[in-house]
């Protein structure tokens, strides 16, 4: 069993910074892909950025040059850095991972962080 717990969501005003987190625990052999994705009510899950174990990013359109992505493989930890928060921003962030265990390989989700971004 692996679990994902991710931590910093919050309030911040427009133009704010918040940074996520999102650690891996349980019986994990390797982590391979981890990304960040976010739901908006009434919008569809839609990923924001997703690295490589290899540290290889992807980004939504929406969010380039104002999010970073980046992960700690010795403590299996992606974080989700975010610059310049707009109010389009607010949603719930959920992390998740490919991870392989002693039952194989699978994805996991965190239970979500709230962000929201006041105008």
């Amino acid at each position: 069993q692996v679990q994902l717990v991710e931590s910093g969501g919050g309030l911040v005003q427009a133009g704010g910074s918040l940074r996520l987190s999102c650690a891996a625990s349980g019986s994990i052999f390797s982590i391979h892909g981890m990304g960040w994705y976010r739901q908006a009510p009434g919008n569809q899950r839609e990923l924001v950025a997703a690295i490589t174990r290899g540290g290889s990013t992807n980004y939504a359109d929406s969010v380039k040059g104002r999010f970073t992505i980046s992960r700690d493989n010795a403590k299996n930890t992606v974080y989700l850095q975010m610059y310049s928060l707009k109010p389009e921003d607010t949603a719930v962030y959920s992390c998740n991972a490919v991870v392989t265990t002693p039952r194989g390989l699978n994805t996991y989700w965190g239970q979500g962080t709230q962000v929201t971004v006041s105008s």
